[in-house]
């Protein structure tokens, strides 16, 4: 991964890669409601990570969400093959022009992928941007609602101790780098 810059003392970064190979304790899958794999990073999660991740979602959904999880809210599963010890999967909003609120939504994401994380002892996190492909986001509000409700939370909370922002391409980096500016 290649590391852009650094925000909060080094407790939150910028990276540009590929999540699946973050080597820490969780990585952030932005996922559907219906948990089952799909497009961009959750298909990428669900293929690098094998089939255990899958049979832990369809557990999930039968136990707990049988309509599928809801918006802003996340759950944690095994990593799988993945170099990570677990994936936490939040089902962010998608974008309806910005009056459906779509920003709490968004905020609810990574606050609870975060406590989830905090909850499990997890030092070291990586997010991918999140509802900003195929859900219509915009970048730079999401940037911006990520990394305000990431620093909110650090400031609070001694763990996770690293959230690495990790996004795809150097275009989408810098378009997060301008935003928190």
């Amino acid at each position: 991964m290649d590391e852009k810059t650094s925000y909060l003392d080094g407790r939150v970064r910028v990276a540009v890669g590929d999540i699946t190979t973050f080597d820490g304790d969780a990585i952030v899958n932005a996922a559907n409601a219906s948990l089952l794999g799909g497009g961009g990073v959750d298909g990428a999660i669900h293929s690098a990570g094998g089939p255990e991740i899958l049979r832990e979602c369809r557990r999930i959904r039968e136990r707990d969400y049988p309509d599928g999880l809801p918006t802003g809210r996340a759950v944690r599963t095994t990593a799988g093959r993945l170099a990570a010890k677990a994936v936490v999967h939040t089902v962010g909003p998608v974008w309806h022009g910005g009056s459906d609120g779509e920003d709490d939504l968004l905020a609810s994401c990574y606050r609870e992928s975060l406590r989830i994380a905090a909850e499990a002892g997890y030092r070291r996190v990586a997010f991918p941007a999140i509802s900003t492909g195929v859900y219509g986001f915009p970048a730079d509000r999401a940037a911006r609602i990520a990394f305000r409700t990431v620093s909110d939370f650090l400031r609070s909370n001694e763990l996770p101790g690293e959230v690495t922002m990790v996004l795809f391409s150097p275009h989408d980096a810098e378009t997060f780098i301008r935003a928190v500016r």
